[in-house]
């Protein structure tokens, strides 16, 4: 995969990239303009953001940024009823399910094409390019930042039960058969919940389907994301397995977040959900050791789950507003010297090479290695909304006992009618 390479290459050799600004705004007459960001790293801190658009200000001062901060558990709703309103903010930070998938093909969202230039493309990664259009070629997102969620262990408690045996530290990878051995040593040394099949929601269900698709090679959906897959035999396999393993328990009272906070405070012996912010975030609450895994894979190689973020515009009909808007996108994106510090500010990693921005940090080096494993971004795919809700629905089907086969039936014929209705 290029993706792969690329991303490879850059993180050994260390060499620096960066895109020339596209002047898309004319100085003159003030334009005021609105931000709603989704908590993405320290893009959710207050602090942070006005020292962002501080530098914004000192290079653009006749653009005005307010700000609005959203959360996970409302901010969909917050912006729909904006939108409803007929309010919808300029600008918006989050990733290609919500700016490409729902709104951008809701027909809400400006193209970003001039901000796409032939520079841009060549310096954006293949897999972050793709998934920042729709299947016609219009771009919806110009991104700023990227990860690979992974999951993570309790190193002390699986170092207590001998079970370090059974995977790389090094690599951060183990096999299927051994992630089974290491979950069954934990339990039999008396950890009774290993690890938790959240589904009381959609929150955070990256990690559970990342760990479906990963244990015996089963895809979510097709590769030109046009049809869910999760039906496929790998995937009936991985959680007919999940469903017998001592230690792995179905739980529709908790989502992602509860998940994590079970992780941390050590009731659970691993966590699906994470990634290097969980880890940040947290680390003050943490008692024990944290060894990010990749997800268990049959021969070792994993395939991740992204997280891609970046800025899409709602096409309010003011031009003005619009290209202020694209402006403000363009500086924190790719001026030269505040590109490296806006990835910063969000704890993730460039969608372009700008060289080692997190040298001397030894978490941040020791997440890199993570993000040669990703995989393909296919969260653009149509009725993804309702995919999602399904999914977890399927979750709690099976831990209620319904076949899996059955549920996982269920699940595709519901996603897949979503995405026809969306095509």
């Amino acid at each position: 995969m290029k993706f792969r390479k690329a991303m490879a290459l850059a993180v050994a050799a260390g060499m620096v990239f960066s895109l020339n600004t596209v002047n898309v705004f004319a100085e003159g007459e003030a334009t005021d303009i609105t931000l709603w960001t989704y908590p993405v790293g320290s893009w959710g801190d207050s602090a942070v953001v006005d020292g962002l658009i501080a530098n914004f200000n000192e290079a653009h001062p006749d653009i005005n940024v307010k700000v609005e901060y959203l959360d996970y558990t409302n901010g969909d709703d917050q912006i729909n009823t904006a939108i409803e309103g007929g309010q919808a903010p300029d600008i918006v930070l989050e990733g290609p399910e919500r700016l490409v998938a729902n709104w951008g093909a809701k027909g809400l969202m400006v193209d970003l094409a001039d901000l796409w230039t032939d520079e841009a493309k060549e310096a954006i990664y293949d897999s972050v390019e793709s998934a920042c259009q729709n299947n016609d070629g219009v771009f919806y997102e110009y991104p700023l930042c990227m990860t690979a969620h992974t999951m993570a262990i309790n190193r002390d408690l699986f170092e207590a039960a001998d079970a370090l045996q059974y995977l790389d530290e090094e690599t951060h990878t183990w096999t299927t058969e051994n992630f089974v051995k290491a979950v069954q040593a934990v339990y039999d040394n008396g950890q009774q919940n290993v690890g938790a099949v959240y589904c009381s929601g959609q929150g955070g269900d990256q990690g559970t389907r990342a760990l479906v698709n990963n244990l015996y090679g089963g895809t979510f959906t097709n590769a030109e994301h046009t049809e869910y897959t999760a039906d496929s035999e790998e995937n009936i396999k991985a959680l007919e397995l999940l469903k017998s393993m001592d230690g792995i328990n179905f739980d529709a009272s908790i989502a992602g977040g509860d998940e994590i906070n079970l992780f941390c405070n050590g009731t659970l012996g691993m966590a699906f959900c994470w990634n290097i912010a969980q880890e940040k975030n947290n680390a003050e609450n943490i008692a024990f050791d944290v060894l990010p895994m990749a997800f268990p894979s049959e021969d070792g190689n994993p395939q991740l789950c992204g997280g891609i973020w970046g800025f899409g515009i709602f096409d309010n009909g003011d031009e003005a507003k619009i290209e202020a808007a694209k402006t403000f996108i363009d500086f924190m994106a790719n001026d030269e010297t505040q590109a490296a510090e806006s990835v910063k500010a969000s704890s993730y990693w460039p969608v372009k090479d700008l060289g080692n921005i997190y040298e001397g940090d030894d978490l941040m080096t020791e997440y890199s290695a993570f993000i040669p494993y990703m995989g393909d971004y296919y969260q653009v795919v149509g009725g993804w909304a309702e995919a999602r809700t399904a999914w977890w629905n399927m979750l709690q089907q099976i831990g209620s006992g319904t076949d899996v086969t059955e549920a996982v039936n269920e699940f595709v014929t519901t996603a897949n009618a979503a995405a026809a209705a969306a095509n």
